[in-house]
């Protein structure tokens, strides 16, 4: 690797690369799926997407279309008509604002994050981008990549602190110290590491519209429903049940011998049965 003031230039064969999010180390990009975050209580789907938001700070609902989008091009999509009314000193503090969003991802992806940054080892980590030579490297007539890598070197210097004594210190990530940190219109809070089950949605299922709860919504608590008796229990063995004892059979009533078909009652029945045949026919 070769080095000047701030454009860098990489041999392909020594780096750890990643452009697509399905690649070998794809997770490293701001675009991989799988990398759920939490701020201030808010669900995010992608670094890409708080990323894009902390342009924002003075304007909440463009924050809020950017965080709902369902993919991170979508949500970087969103933000391109505002670019514009970025905050003021924008590329004074993008870099600092990446590096903590990296964090928030280690934080909550201890180990799945973590795997990926230590499985680079030692090597140089370079975004191989096709156009975008800030935050990663293009490829030259020459073969090698060239550009300031500005994301690859965030991850490496990530990367070498996971490796020291104090990496316990990276579960927890402190707000950047710049004016307006904002989302939402709230002071963005102290990120802490969270369980793994609550860290990600891998099933691709959505839980709710992400980021449609404001700052002031109450959150939602339920009632636990009373247990129904025996609604879920396990049914009997009918080997180990103990037989009920069988009743004794009750006897049938005594009955009355059946009329011969001369008597007075067989005539009898027979004619109104007739007539009821007859008097259906006429209807």
């Amino acid at each position: 690797m070769h080095a000047s003031t701030h454009i860098r230039v990489y041999n392909l064969a020594e780096c750890i690369t990643f452009r697509k999010t399905n690649e070998s180390f794809g997770g490293l990009s701001n675009m991989a799926s799988g990398y759920v975050l939490w701020v201030n209580n808010t669900r995010i789907l992608t670094t890409e997407a708080i990323y894009q938001a902390c342009r924002f700070p003075h304007m909440p609902e463009v924050q809020r279309s950017i965080i709902m989008q369902g993919s991170p091009m979508t949500a970087k999509m969103k933000s391109k008509p505002f670019r514009d009314q970025s905050r003021a000193d924008w590329n004074n503090v993008r870099l600092g604002i990446m590096r903590w969003c990296l964090r928030v991802k280690l934080a909550h992806h201890w180990d799945k994050f973590g795997e990926l940054l230590l499985r680079t080892g030692d090597k140089p980590i370079v975004e191989d981008s096709r156009k975008d030579q800030f935050w990663g490297a293009v490829m030259n007539e020459s073969g090698q990549l060239e550009g300031r890598n500005a994301l690859g070197r965030l991850l490496m210097e990530l990367r070498e602190e996971l490796k020291g004594p104090e990496r316990e210190r990276l579960r927890t990530v402190k707000p950047l110290d710049i004016p307006e940190f904002l989302l939402y219109g709230q002071l963005i809070g102290l990120v802490e590491a969270r369980a793994t089950k609550a860290e990600e949605d891998t099933t691709g299922r959505r839980l709710k519209p992400l980021g449609t709860r404001r700052p002031d919504e109450p959150v939602k608590t339920y009632a636990t429903p009373a247990a129904k008796a025996d609604a879920f229990s396990e049914p009997e063995d009918p080997c180990t049940k103990e037989p009920k004892p069988k009743e004794p059979l009750k006897p049938y009533p005594p009955t009355s011998p059946p009329p011969s078909l001369g008597s007075s009652r067989c005539r009898s029945i027979g004619s109104s049965n007739a007539r009821r045949v007859y008097s259906g026919r006429s209807m």
